[in-house]
């Protein structure tokens, strides 16, 4: 059986992750500086692993705290 590359993403862009988890694209890259959101650094591009991604939303933990 084959595997298409486009079928199964390894990573996503910032902008994708932002619109993934529903926060805005500030908060995201705030988030990737702090390290809870796990990131790689390619050459200039900041890429969030997949199963990272995955984790994070399985463990539940809020990005945002956005409370009183």
């Amino acid at each position: 059986m084959k595997r298409k590359m486009d079928d199964e993403r390894l990573t996503y862009t910032i902008e994708e992750c932002a619109r993934l988890l529903g926060i805005g694209r500030n908060m995201a890259y705030e988030r990737a500086k702090t390290g809870e959101i796990p990131v790689l650094k390619i050459g200039k591009r900041f890429l969030v692993p997949k199963r990272a991604l995955d984790k994070l939303l399985e463990e539940g933990k809020p990005v945002a705290s956005g409370g009183p």
